[in-house]
């Protein structure tokens, strides 16, 4: 059984930081492509950065390039997102997720429970 969960959400005044983590358990880490989503009420899901398995490729959504980081410790299974500069736009729920190729056309996805990241003006 493949757990996740998120922690380091909270407060923070716009132009802070912070950094969120996504601890992993079960299964084998290093496979998974990470990824982190955000979720506000009424939207879909979207994604916000992902990381491949080696650490080697990042991608990000264009609303938070520059100003947030995706890396990943394999040692310790955890992948962190770390956000600065925030703005109030960034205010949503914060979920992490792992993917696993199994072949093609077939994955395994798993989801965190999210933690909310609120930025006040």
């Amino acid at each position: 059984q493949v757990q996740l969960v998120e922690s380091g959400g909270g407060l923070v005044q716009a132009g802070g930081s912070l950094r969120l983590s996504c601890a992993v358990s079960g299964g084998t880490f290093s496979s998974y492509t990470m990824a982190w989503f955000r979720q506000t009420p009424g939207k879909e899901r979207e994604s916000v950065a992902s990381i491949a398995w080696s650490g080697g490729r990042t991608t990000y959504s264009d609303s938070v390039k520059g100003r947030f980081t995706i890396s990943r410790d394999n040692a310790k299974n955890t992948v962190y997102l770390q956000m600065n500069m925030l703005k109030p736009e960034d205010t949503a729920v914060y979920y992490c997720q792992a993917k696993l190729y199994i072949t093609v056309g077939l994955e395994n996805t798993y989801w965190g429970q999210g933690t909310q990241v609120t930025v006040s003006s």
